[in-house]
């Protein structure tokens, strides 16, 4: 057996297998012998098929079974031995085959394959990027406490609608001139003050007393389809033939009393003795705002990095070849009209592997499994927290993480979590960033630009 290399360009080139009846003959005699014992053919006994009539009957399509095996092998054991790294998968050159399957002799088989690029990562110590900050003001960490109190308040009745109050309310459907619509929909349901954005609607709602009766669009006391259905009893797909016109008439107004700010909420917010006064309860807030809004500061500087690396890095990739591998590759068969629409996301796609796979290989960035073991415990702990319940041993949360492990899809995610936590430290500590303090409400304007 022998591999021929031909370079057809910078970045692809053609392997020749050539193949010799000494390289497949055993096999395929092996193969034929293996098939005679087990052959079912009419007129003969089960292991007594003669030789001849299973080399007529299925010589062709064993040898092609044979032959591929060869050829497989041969091919990623000169493709690990020479340390190529290549795009994709190798796949057939238009002529693939040369050589007769009616009389076997030298066979040679052709197959084409994309050469990863030799490119630069453009980062450097005078890279800039800039990192926005929530300012985390009295403002911010007021609102913050008040929704702490909310959280542990209780609901008392109330005799006029506030802005964050909760209405008790009967849905009934009207016709345009706002009379009651006949067999029309009559619905009980709740909606929160807090929650209604428009802002006429909130104004025609705010101050009402129990008994009252207000026309609102559905639409503007809801949020989204699938909250509008709710509230009105029906599918999400009926509500194209629902008016646009509901009376509303209040069946009860509560508000939430906010909890006092005592040692109980503050051992109830954090556990016994973590915080003991108002001081210590806005430092507290301060400090896990600012650790929450750092994650999507991070997020946000990752979102810049990635433009200006996918718009900076000299990366070349072969079109022609990966749109011809997408073609024989796809699980579902795809059309070359459907694979030119979608190549340019999934170039952009393996640009971005291979910038993150050569920032990981030359900066020595591992992924160790005990570090991806501990990472999973503690999101394990943070959901046992989320539900106020407490931490198992040790023992129980590792064996909890290998199961979680051990779910393909979920190691996968996890895997990428990790990747992207070390792509950001590397970034972060690579780059020049030049901090700037937002309003939090500037910060989520930027974050869905």
């Amino acid at each position: 057996m022998n591999i021929v290399r031909e370079d057809l360009n910078e970045g692809s080139a053609l392997l020749k297998i050539q193949i010799t009846p000494e390289d497949y003959a055993d096999k395929v005699n092996t193969s034929i012998e293996k098939y005679r014992k087990t052959a079912r053919i009419p007129g003969f006994r089960p292991g007594k098929v003669p030789v001849s009539l299973v080399k007529k009957q299925f010589g062709k399509s064993l040898l092609a079974e044979e032959l591929n095996k060869v050829v497989s092998e041969s091919l990623f054991q000169y493709i690990n031995t020479n340390n190529l790294e290549i795009l994709g998968q190798p796949i057939p050159a238009k002529e693939e085959v040369k050589g007769d399957f009616e009389n076997p002799s030298d066979f040679e088989f052709s197959y084409e394959i994309a050469l990863t690029p030799v490119f630069e990562v453009p980062l450097t110590k005078t890279t800039k990027f800039t990192y926005n900050k929530v300012d985390v003001n009295n403002e911010l960490i007021g609102k913050q406490i008040d929704d702490l109190r909310r959280r542990y308040g209780k609901l008392v009745s109330s005799e006029k609608v506030g802005d964050t109050d909760m209405i008790l309310a009967q849905f009934t459907e009207l016709n345009d001139d706002e009379t009651e619509k006949e067999g029309g929909i009559v619905n009980s349901s709740t909606i929160s003050m807090e929650f209604v954005e428009d802002k006429a609607t909130k104004k025609a709602l705010k101050g009402k007393k129990i008994g009252d009766v207000v026309v609102v669009d559905p639409k503007t006391v809801s949020r989204g389809e699938s909250d509008t259905a709710a509230m009105l009893g029906v599918k999400a797909e009926e509500l194209a033939d629902v008016s646009s016109k509901f009376a509303l008439k209040i069946n009860e107004i509560k508000h939430i009393e906010l909890a006092e700010l005592n040692e109980e909420l503050f051992d109830k917010l954090f556990g016994a003795g973590e915080v003991k006064s108002e001081e210590e309860l806005k430092a507290r807030v301060q400090k896990d705002l600012e650790e929450m809004f750092s994650n999507d500061s991070d997020r946000l500087m990752m979102r810049d990095a990635y433009k200006y690396l996918i718009d900076n890095t000299k990366l070349n990739l072969p079109a022609d070849f990966l749109k011809r591998w997408i073609l024989l590759s796809s699980e579902n068969q795809v059309s070359t009209e459907e694979v030119e629409t979608t190549y340019p996301d999934y170039e952009q796609s393996m640009k971005w592997q291979l910038i993150q796979g050569k920032i990981f290989k030359d900066n020595n960035l591992q992924l160790k499994q005990e570090e991806v073991v501990d990472y999973t415990k503690d999101l394990i702990l943070k959901q046992y927290a989320q539900y106020g319940i407490p931490a198992p041993e040790d023992k129980e949360l590792t064996a909890s993480a290998q199961q979680v492990l051990a779910n393909k899809d979920e190691s996968s995610r996890i895997f990428d979590m990790i990747a992207e936590t070390k792509l950001i430290e590397y970034i972060k500590s690579t780059v020049k960033l030049s901090d700037k303090k937002v309003s939090y409400e500037d910060f989520v304007e930027l974050a869905n630009s």
